[in-house]
């Protein structure tokens, strides 16, 4: 059984919102400096950090109408003539931060010397963790030991009962077909909950192993397999691949699908384990349960309950040799990046090169990075903030989250498709709002993590342990309201709907999104649109179930939901008929939370800066109006070029439209951004008025 944290979720959007796809506080160390000891405006430049004023205009194309191709107007040049590095899929804005991220990160943990710093610190723990992911020799010469005796036990499995426990072992990092979790009850937000959820394919989701179009990825899906079999020195590779084919396919075929799974009237259902075992009896609930010390848990919550149902009824009928070997499989790959090189290049061939077209994987440096920042996240986020967020970013912040919630509030007041009695309600909940920004006001306690030098596997699996205790040990206690689902350093964005909150981390506070020296209508059409996003999801077709409190629940008029369905469906028509790739259409069900709070984050943003503009006109500048600038903001944030495969993947699976896309599709439906462009009706990303959508 997989054991998810809430972060791992982040990718599936079963908990949280993003903008884009996915401690105790201890003592100053050699690896954390103070911000007294630091100059942070010296990582800023004096003025605009883009252009002379937050645009970078050579990127445009000019010989493109921008009513024809926004996107291509304001990115042309760039996506027509850079290469994405080797290492990328994609690359883009975020991209830009996500490596300035990378190397101050680096840099932290460079610094973070195991020599130096006071045993048991987080610096000692950095350290160790960092050393033990590059130590590549030790890795090569310790070979399949360190996970040897994982192997061992999955082959010593001679029951059904012996599987079962094998699935539920937080010691035993191997993917399987049922998920667990625990999160705020979205019925019940004062108390926490486990949630149980469909998980087990290799591939992306069901599509891969139905759609004759990925046929080819099924294949090269199978060749890794059987390669991870001849290396692990099993006979009977291709065999073996062929069973657990089979086996991942009967899990897709039971699993829901993307769109259905976003569903949340559908996503939870309440049951005592008495009604969990009686609903899908063929797996050994309570036992496997009562083996992490669950057995006191008496209400569970199943997010695709039919498709648990099936994955119980298929773990029955499954033979044990059949489940040893997927198990055998999933353990390797889920460890691929700690075993031998042969293993780690593998599984990059089918998940880098294969799904995804990266032709490199990324340097071991910038791997054991993200490691760091996946296990110890917060331990570098401290350090992170002390270094490279100003108090001023925040503040800043705060006075835009105000003005972007005071633009939402008189947009509610003003919209005519929606009663007072809604409405009411619709107050309370942007009312109770919460906000954070750039840091957590409590971090995350990692004593009881203790990674070793030179025990990358051992580490891996005392990270996967440490993250399932820390998960289980809200169960029975106050709800943490400090808590945050990224880190400091990470370059996005989210809203919690049990929770009514939107986040947003130092990372992201730089420009193109956020700059203190950029125009005014730069920083609302960047920045001010990513809030606006955010508070948006809280009214999207799902973040709208849930009232101020987080509570799921159907505040709303039968005519109220009527209309809004309509407004959405009319939306969703629209991103339907976008086919980024031949055979490859957006999927409007999978998108349309995301394109919801687009739409509604840039019209708030447009509307707060209209009212930041407080009646005086805005200043040309370099020839451009301030909605001009507003816009082109918006184009240059989503700037992106992504290799064909990466596309495919990301139509098929991301919630987020692709880049294009979520410029294009939105501003032809402001009609502000048709006046600023002089847009007629001849032009290609014309809608007639009648024909815009505006929700929000």
């Amino acid at each position: 059984m997989k054991r998810y944290s809430i972060s791992h979720l982040l990718a599936c959007a079963a908990s949280l919102s993003v903008l884009t796809s996915c401690s105790n506080g201890d003592e100053t160390t050699s690896a954390q400096a103070s911000k007294s000891d630091i100059d942070i405006t010296t990582i800023k430049p004096a003025g605009p950090e883009l252009g002379s004023f937050g645009i970078v205009l050579d990127d445009r194309d000019l010989d493109i109408s921008p009513g024809d191709n926004f996107f291509q107007y304001v990115n042309g040049r760039w996506v027509d003539t850079f290469e994405i590095p080797d290492e990328f899929s994609s690359y883009s804005a975020f991209t830009v931060l996500f490596e300035r991220s990378e190397e101050r990160v680096k840099s932290i943990i460079e610094n973070a010397s195991a020599d130096n710093a006071k045993p048991g610190s987080s610096a000692e723990k950095i350290a160790h963790f960092y050393s033990s992911f590059l130590d590549t020799d030790t890795i090569e010469k310790l070979g399949l030991s360190p996970i040897s005796k994982d192997l061992d036990r999955i082959e010593s499995a001679n029951s059904h009962d012996a599987i079962a426990s094998l699935m539920i072992d937080p010691a035993m990092p191997a993917h399987t077909p049922y998920g667990i979790y625990v999160d705020i009850d979205s019925k019940q937000t004062d108390r926490y909950i486990l949630y149980l959820t469909q998980s087990g394919l290799g591939m992306p989701n069901k599509t891969y192993y139905q759609d004759a179009k990925f046929s080819d990825k099924k294949v090269t899906y199978r060749d890794y397999i059987v390669k991870v079999f001849s290396l692990v020195g099993r006979n009977t590779p291709q065999t073996r691949a062929d069973r657990v084919i089979e086996l991942e396919s009967s899990i897709a075929n039971a699993h829901w699908t993307p769109e259905k799974r976003r569903n949340r009237d559908l996503t939870y259902n309440l049951k005592t384990l008495e009604e969990l075992q009686e609903f899908a009896p063929g797996f050994p609930w309570a036992m496997a349960f009562a083996k992490i010390g669950l057995e006191a848990q008496g209400e569970f919550v199943l997010r695709e309950d039919d498709a648990l149902q099936k994955l119980s009824a298929l773990f029955t009928v499954t033979d044990i040799d059949v489940w040893k070997d997927y198990l055998t499989f999933h353990l390797i790959n889920s460890a691929a990046d700690v075993l031998p090189l042969a293993f780690d290049q593998a599984k990059f061939e089918f998940y880098g090169t294969q799904l995804r077209g990266t032709p490199k994987q990324k340097e071991r440096w910038k791997r054991g990075v993200a490691a760091v920042n996946a296990s110890l996240g917060e331990a570098v986020g401290q350090i992170y903030v002390d270094r490279y967020f100003p108090a001023s970013s925040k503040e800043n912040m705060q006075t835009l989250v105000e003005n972007l919630k005071r633009s939402m509030k008189q947009r509610l007041s003003a919209i005519n498709w929606m009663g007072e009695e809604t409405k009411q309600e619709a107050f309370k909940k942007l009312e109770k709002f919460t906000t954070k920004i750039g840091y957590p006001d409590k971090w995350k306690d990692y004593s009881a993590l203790n990674p070793v030098s030179g025990e990358a596997y051992e580490n891996f699996k005392r990270i996967n342990i440490w993250k399932w205790n820390n998960e289980i040990s809200k169960l029975g206690g106050p709800i943490d309201d400090t808590e945050w689902f990224m880190t400091p350093q990470t370059v996005n964005a989210y809203y919690s709907p049990n929770r009514n909150e939107i986040v947003f981390p130092a990372a992201i506070l730089q420009a193109p999104f956020f700059d203190p020296a950029a125009d005014l209508a730069v920083n609302y059409g960047a920045i001010g649109a990513v809030i606006g996003h955010e508070i948006g999801h809280g009214f999207d077709d799902q973040g709208r179930k849930s009232d101020g409190d987080g509570t799921l629940r159907d505040w709303w008029t039968t005519d109220d939901t009527t209309n809004f369905k309509k407004l959405a469906d009319a939306l969703s028509a629209q991103f339907g008929e976008y086919e980024p790739i031949p055979g490859f259409k957006i999927r409007p069900g999978l998108t349309l939370g995301e394109n919801i709070g687009d739409l509604g984050g840039l019209a708030m943003a447009y509307y707060a800066y209209q009212l930041a503009l407080d009646g005086k006109p805005a200043p040309v500048i370099d020839g451009l109006t301030g909605d001009q600038r507003f816009f082109l903001a918006w184009g240059q944030v989503w700037k992106r070029a992504t290799r064909e495969e990466a596309l495919k993947n990301q139509i098929e699976t991301d919630p987020h439209s692709p880049a294009e896309f979520r410029v294009n599709g939105i501003v032809r439906n402001m009609d502000a951004w048709y006046t600023a462009f002089n847009v007629q009706p001849d032009d290609e990303l014309y809608l007639a008025p009648e024909d815009r959508v505006q929700i929000w």
